[in-house]
């Protein structure tokens, strides 16, 4: 339900376009979505791109959001993942995540774990990974599907009075936002060098998102963005 919801609602907000590498055209099963994370409003993104492809994933996600009425309830009884950050129980987000991986299940996970700190619109390369997903990916085996998105700020960002007149005026001004999808890859085993390279392939998967909606940050360098 919450894929088929954000395939409704993301067409409002704006004009999402979807595109993936060659070997990636069909999600293996098994396989972790590791995505970036840049507004409040992506991983709605993300689920109707997803959906395209013919995947509904289980996602891992704060756990505040099971305390909303009716929301939390669709979250648990469609086995999505909450994550209790801080406390003793935030490792059990990656072991739920591990047995779902095991059944076949794609899991969707994002790589930096919040939004930035930022108040603008524009595009900026994925930030630090956390080591959640290298950690996940290892103790199972798991290929990771890097997927970038972008856009989804034009949406809605900045602060909370931001963040409510870009919801409200986006099915108005309709803003472009794309997703890309690349091929799957296995990281290597030490979970510092895994995060990396869980990182780079995200990093990728971004710059061609941006790229696609000529966001200047897309055409920056590496060693810029890295800076």
């Amino acid at each position: 339900m919450l894929s088929r919801i954000s395939s409704s609602l993301v067409p409002v907000l704006g004009q999402l376009t979807v595109s993936h590498d060659d070997d990636a055209a069909a999600l293996p099963a098994g396989c972790l979505v590791v995505a970036n994370h840049t507004s409040l409003i992506d991983p709605g993104v993300v689920l109707a791109a997803l959906r395209r492809l013919g995947v509904e994933p289980v996602v891992l996600a704060a756990a505040g959001l099971w305390r909303i009425p009716v929301f939390g309830r669709m979250l648990e009884r469609e086995g999505h993942i909450p994550v209790h950050r801080g406390t003793a129980h935030a490792a059990d987000a990656l072991r739920v995540a591990a047995s779902a991986l095991r059944e076949g299940r794609q899991v969707l996970v994002y790589g930096e774990g919040r939004l930035p700190y930022r108040k603008d619109a524009a595009e900026a390369a994925p930030e630090v990974f956390r080591t959640g997903p290298a950690r996940l990916a290892l103790a199972t085996g798991a290929p990771v599907v890097p997927l970038g998105q972008a856009g989804a700020r034009r949406i809605t960002s900045g602060g909370v009075p931001k963040q409510l007149a870009g919801f409200l005026t986006s099915p108005v001004r309709r803003p472009r936002v794309h997703v890309h999808v690349g091929a799957p890859v296995w990281l290597p085993g030490d979970v510092t060098a895994a995060t990396a390279a869980a990182h780079a392939a995200v990093t990728g998967a971004w710059r061609v998102a941006a790229g696609r909606l000529g966001e200047p940050a897309a055409l920056a360098t590496p060693t810029a963005l890295a800076a």
